[in-house]
This record gives structure tokens, sequence and C-alpha cells, in this order.
């Protein structure tokens, strides 16, 4: 049976059929069925064409800082396990085509203005959506990711959406920025360009690679944007020591990447009695002096995304979900779980900063941690500011040869069998070493004590999958200190992707020329065994091999 849905942006992807690797069916792995898969293409068509005609208003002096702020905002809740709502897209659907009609208007004008001609852009600026289901379904091969793969290759369509989900990460990234009130025109420019690229179907094979380059170097000044708003928001993280034991009382779990909405949250229950638990991503959270402050804020309950139907069916609270990482909620939950900003479930309810007081409501309702149990922690907060303040010691360290390496061990974890190789490459580091760890793999391995070497922990906790710029920086700075290139440094990158914003973090490792990163679970299905090997030729990118193997090449610099 043909099925309009195609997708294989994340590492979940369905791989029974070696012909056609994707999620083309009913329903996707991720639980995304194919009329919200559609809706989706649609929205992602639409906000390319709105980034053609700001590249055009651009080109006429004409900017808008609030563009690329919605479109960032659109492009984010399609990311994997974000929002499963097609009432919502429809929405989006609709606003979307609003604003791309109201650019063309205003670039048409400034032409006539001018007294010249209006160039009339091709591809997605031109797309015109069915407003039906029915039609819009039929209309689904027309905007598929794979579109015209028969013609063009599957080489070009998978880098063409290598670009795709680049942006998508860093639109997410953007998006936490300006939650936090924080944008930059360089930025707004660059994903209105990207958006633009895509809109027009670009199919130069060397074009594609370069422009993803280009988008990973966009995505480190994304990054950086995103490091001042969290840092100048809510202060530089400290090394803070996290209680994982639960404290007897009324809480809620507060789950995602948004620190705004955790900040919203904690000042909604402040003086309730309600405790505030964090939970996956959020975990590095506590490291942020501007929400330490809150007493309340007791601790982290569980563990990574993946593990979220039995933790959060056992969490005696409700559960906000603040960005990525939702999946279908279970009946034993479901009617204590909310969802904010760009995430979305159908019949989940979803809360405002200002609708708190529902949470507060829902908090108090439910019995809440019936007893304390004996305090247990674990350290977070080594942010490029706390680990860069013992830089010279560092290197002091290294050139007398109490290190030896440093081991990043970070990205997304999932469920995918094969991901106790990160645990692995931790268990079987010495004792030499400094790990790295950032994103939600952090829990593959912080439940170890690794003791100190040179007076530092051995695991350093640098934060979320959005606080990649901080193992950028603290790379730049330590080749900086030994004044040589981020190659040259005793440094090696084990690296797990799931979804997309590892597939932007990833572009930015290679705009960096980057070389030696292992690459893994399993490799995107999007890349092709042949853009594989221009990758592994050109930055020695390396899938996972046997971990003690992979450990022992890495020691010795390979």
């Amino acid at each position: 049976m043909e099925h309009p849905m195609f997708c294989y942006q994340c590492e979940q992807t369905d791989r029974s059929d070696n012909l056609l690797l994707g999620c083309h069916s009913v329903k996707g792995n991720c639980g995304k069925d194919d009329r919200t898969a559609t809706l989706q293409d649609v929205l992602i068509v639409i906000c390319e064409g709105i980034g053609q005609y700001a590249v055009l208003l651009r080109e006429k002096g004409v900017v808008d800082p609030t563009w690329a702020h919605r479109a960032s905002y659109w492009v984010f809740t399609t990311l994997t396990n974000v929002n499963f709502n097609a009432t919502v897209f429809q929405r989006m659907i609709a606003d979307a085509i609003v604003l791309r009609d109201e650019l063309k208007a205003r670039y048409e004008a400034a032409c006539t203005e001018a007294g010249e001609t209006p160039v009339v852009p091709e591809g997605a600026a031109q797309f015109v959506p069915d407003p039906g289901m029915a039609g819009l379904l039929k209309q689904a091969p027309l905007v598929r990711v794979d579109v015209n793969i028969d013609v063009l290759g599957a080489d070009v369509v998978g880098v063409r959406n290598l670009n795709l989900y680049g942006l998508k990460g860093l639109c997410a990234y953007a998006h936490h920025a300006h939650a936090l009130g924080h944008r930059t025109d360089e930025t707004d420019a660059g994903i209105e360009k990207a958006l633009a690229f895509l809109g027009d179907p670009p199919t130069d094979l060397d074009s594609l690679l370069g422009h993803a380059l280009g988008l990973g170097s966009l995505n480190l000044k994304v990054m950086e944007m995103l490091d001042a708003a969290n840092t100048g928001v809510y202060g530089t993280p400290v090394p803070t020591q996290v209680r994982v034991t639960p404290v007897e009382g009324k809480a809620i779990l507060v789950s995602g990447h948004d620190l705004g909405d955790l900040a919203a949250i904690l000042e909604a229950t402040k003086d309730t009695g309600i405790t505030v638990w964090t939970h996956g991503e959020m975990l590095p959270a506590h490291g942020y002096p501007g929400l330490n402050k809150y007493e309340h804020l007791a601790g982290n309950y569980g563990s990574a995304w993946q593990n979220q139907h039995a933790e959060f069916a056992a969490f005696p609270g409700p559960i906000v979900m603040t960005s990525n990482c939702l999946i279908e909620p279970q009946p034993s939950y479901r009617s204590r779980i909310f969802t904010m900003g760009p995430v979305g479930w159908p019949g989940v309810r979803h809360l405002e900063h200002k609708d708190l007081g529902l949470l507060v409501k829902a908090a108090q309702a439910l019995p809440g941690f019936a007893t304390t149990d004996p305090a247990r922690s674990i350290t977070v907060g080594f942010g490029h500011d706390s680990v860069l303040a013992n830089a010279d010691a560092i290197v002091e360290a290294v050139k007398a040869g109490d290190i030896s390496r440093f081991l990043v061990i970070g990205g997304c974890d999932g469920a995918k069998p094969g991901r106790n190789y990160y645990t692995e490459i931790a268990e079987k580091s010495g004792d030499d070493t400094i790990l790295l760890t950032m994103g939600c793999n952090k829990f593959r391995i912080n439940g170890h004590d690794y003791g100190t070497v040179a007076g530092l922990p051995r695991l350093l906790d640098i934060g979320q999958c959005n606080d990649s710029f901080t193992a950028v920086k603290i790379a730049l700075a330590l080749a900086d200190a030994f004044d040589c290139g981020v190659n040259d440094l005793p440094l090696s990158m084990f690296v797990s992707w799931f979804e997309q914003k590892a597939a932007a973090v990833l572009l930015t490792l290679l705009a960096l020329d980057i070389k030696n990163i292992r690459l893994g679970p399993t490799l995107p299905a999007f890349l092709t065994p042949a853009v594989v090997d221009v990758l592994v030729d050109k930055f020695a990118l390396k899938p996972l091999g046997d971990p003690t193997e992979d450990l022992a090449n890495a020691m010795a610099g390979a």
C-alpha cells in the first residue's frame, strides 16, 4: 500500500527495507502519523518560501527580526519528538502562508516604488497547499523530503536533507535564544538565506556539501548566541551537587531543554511548598545561579528521554515537557502531563506561562513523594568558564603527563541497542583521562565515580546538547593554550546522534575541520554510502567499531 509519509530524519528510522531506508507507513517509529508528517513537510516548504522572499526584501533594505524568529519556531516544531498535533500544524501552516504572502506583497511594493520588475522566485515560494486534508495528502509527493529522488539520485537528495536537518537543529537552538530575548541580525539573515537555499531546490552535489559546511559555521554563531542568552539571563554555570533521590512532598517534574520555561515554573511555584525536579536534558539547569537560587529546585529525577514511559509513570506529580523528546504519553500518566512551547500531543494540555496556576493545582492534587530517600547526588555545572578557569593547571598537567587525553563522550541518547558502547568507552578509559560529557548521553556514564585527576573531577558535565558551544569553546581555548590546532590536541570525540540538533552540531564540528570524530551508534540513513565516503576521506569521520579497539586508537591519536 502506498502511503504519503516518508521520513528518515532521526536515528530510529525504519531500516527494515534495504531499498528504501526510512519510515514510510501509516506511522513513523517516533509515533508521527502520515497525516502529521505531511503537514510538517508542507510547513517546511512554506517556511522555505518565507526565506526566499525575506532574502529578496533584504536586498531592498527591508529587514524584520520577527521573520526568522517565527520561521525558527515553526521549523523547530517539525523536529523528531516535538509536536504530534495535526490541528496545531494546520494552524501554523495558515499563519505561515499569511506571513509568506505579506512578504511577497512587501517585496513587490518595494520593487514598484523603485521602478523595478519584481523577481519571481521559483520552487517553494510558488507552492499553494490544498485547503483540505485530503487534498494535502494527495500533494504529499510534491513536498516529501525524497521528492525527485528517481531523477536526482539518493546522494543529492541525501545531502539536501543533511542541509535541511542541520537547519532544523539550528532553528531549535535559535528558538531557545530568541525565547530569552537574544538574536543577532547575522543569524537572522543566515536562517533566511538557508531556508531560501532549500526553497529553490538545489541539485548540485558540490554546492550542497559546501552549503552544509556553511550551515555548520552559522550554527556555531547560533550556539554562541544561545550560550550568551542562557548565561546572560541565568548566570555562568558553576559546579553544583544535584540530589537524585526523592524528598517527601508535592512535586513537579520538568523535562526538555527550555530554561525560560523552567524559570517560569519555579517562579509560579515559589512559596507553595511544591518541589520542582528536573528530568533528562534539564539536569544541567541546576548549575545556573539564576535557577539554583530557588530552594525548591530540589533535584533531578530519572534519566534520559527514552526512559520516560517508566519514569513518568512512577513520578507522583504532574510532568511538563518544555521542548523536544516527547514520546506518546501512556494512560498511566496521560492525565497529568503538560506541554509548553513548541511541544504538542493531541489531547495533552498545553500551558502558557500565564496559565501555570493549573500546573500548581495539579501538583497540589497529586500525592507527591511519600518518603525521603537517603541522599545521593551527582555534579553538574562545568561550563566553559568553570573549566577554563583551570586552563593553566590543565596545560601543566598535560605537559607533566598527568593528563594523557580528553575524551568527549556526548550527544543524544536513544533506545537502540549498541549505545552501551559509550558506557564502555568511559569505563575502559584510563585514570589519566578527563571525560567531558554533554547531552542526555551523559546518563550512560554519569552514575559512576571516576575519581579525580590533576585536582579536577575526571568526569566534567558541560551541559545540555544546547551547550555544545561549551565543548567547542573549551577545545579552541586549549588549542590556543597549547599553540596548536584542535586536531593536534590530545582530544578525541565519541558522539552519539539521535535527531536533528546532533546533525547541526556535527556540521559545526566538520566546519571547524575537526577530524577523527566517532559517530554512532548507526550512521544517519540520509547519508548514502557515497556521501559517507566523502566525509571519511575529508574529515576522517569514523563509524563506531569495537569500543576497546576504538579507545586504543583514540588514545594513540587516530
